[in-house]
């Protein structure tokens, strides 16, 4: 958790650049954040999007026996082989967003245990997946995008943001690949039951977690503080593990990266947790009571582990906008997308484009022989 900090130095050249471009200052709203961020992170007052890597992390999950997902396991598979081929929506969108396409099936697609009555991952096999998200990262990388497929994930990821955030299995639980009323509800007492079975292991946790003293009370006040790397382990999954290992190479190589929905944004959430600074611990405290938040809006930014991360899009599935909230992202697109796979990530890309072209592109006003302003 030693991370690496954003060059404030390369965003203050942005500011004072976009300052001289020929339009009112602040008018083209959150693309010059945007552009902050990017040349931010790559560390250069002129960003660049030569280089976009898309990666999406493929898992199995043993819960999906109990009948969370209308689709049979195979189906992970079978949709690995798509996007190998070219076949799948993912594969036209980074085509779109000329972006390069990796996709990393994770321990052999082997699935976890089913997390009602086990831990999802031995402690070996969680950092082994979270060992092959950090490195997939490649170095010569601006912008990296993140995406999974797994068939009973968004079960997984209901079972993480409760148990980080609070509520029950009822307050996370989405429709996912395609659920009725009915299957929803089985699926929030399947939540429930495996936060139920993980309960006392996970209070331990939070027992070995108190030595954070004041920082605990600051941020929880209501949810228990567990720690969230054993929450991670025993309710998640390994394409998840490895979307959180990925997001931390990134933070680690100045990469930033953008989020897909949420089962990635579930994923990455531990790393707001494991903010290691008390000015860190005091955003997201603020954050968590809504304060600062119309703040945060302004950027769309989390704090702490997740800084150097950007929402690509809110999903339709119940809970992401929730999630997003809690952890202070504001999405950039909202198109009622529930696929997964990266294809968020990948459809906000030319925005990001956009945004550049019109920083390195645009004459100033001593360029363009255009007045100032006057008052």
């Amino acid at each position: 958790m030693a991370l690496p900090e954003v060059d404030a130095a390369a965003q203050r050249k942005i500011v004072s650049h976009e300052a001289e471009l020929t339009k009112p200052a602040g008018s083209l709203g959150r693309l010059e954040e945007l552009t902050q961020w990017l040349g931010g992170w790559q560390k250069q007052a002129q960003p660049r999007l030569n280089r976009v890597q898309i990666l999406i992390f493929a898992g199995n999950h043993g819960v999906v026996r109990q009948g969370v997902s209308p689709w049979p396991q195979d189906v992970t598979t079978q949709m690995v082989q798509n996007f190998e081929q070219g076949g799948a929506a993912i594969n036209q969108l980074a085509r779109v967003a000329g972006a390069t396409l990796e996709v990393v099936p994770v321990r052999g697609l082997a699935a976890t245990a089913d997390f009602t009555t086990a831990q999802a991952m031995t402690e070996e096999a969680f950092l082994d997946a979270v060992q092959t998200g950090y490195d997939a990262v490649p170095h010569a990388c601006d912008l990296l995008c993140l995406g999974e497929m797994g068939i009973g994930n968004t079960t997984a990821a209901a079972a993480l943001a409760a148990a980080l955030f609070g509520g029950t299995g009822a307050d996370w639980a989405g429709r996912g690949t395609g659920l009725d009323a009915p299957g929803v509800a089985h699926k929030a007492r399947v939540i429930d039951a495996a936060l139920a079975h993980h309960k006392a292991e996970m209070a331990t946790a939070q027992g070995a977690s108190a030595a954070k003293g004041e920082r605990a009370k600051q941020l929880d006040t209501v949810t228990p503080v567990y720690d969230p790397l054993e929450i991670a382990r025993r309710l998640g999954g390994y394409e998840l593990a490895a979307l959180l290992g990925a997001t931390l190479a990134a933070r680690h190589s100045g990469i930033p990266v953008l989020l897909d929905g949420f089962v990635c944004t579930a994923a990455v959430a531990p790393l707001a947790r494991l903010a290691a600074s008390d000015a860190e611990a005091k955003a997201e405290a603020s954050t968590e009571t809504g304060a600062g938040l119309e703040e945060q809006a302004r950027s769309g930014a989390a704090t702490g582990g997740l800084a150097h991360t950007r929402l690509s899009h809110c999903s339709a599935e119940a809970g992401h906008a929730r999630l997003a909230e809690k952890l202070g992202l504001v999405p950039l697109l909202d198109l009622g997308l529930r696929l997964g796979e990266a294809s968020g990530a990948a459809l906000a890309v030319p925005l990001l484009r956009a945004a550049v072209a019109c920083h390195n592109g645009m004459a100033t006003f001593a360029q363009a022989a255009v007045s100032g302003r006057t008052g």
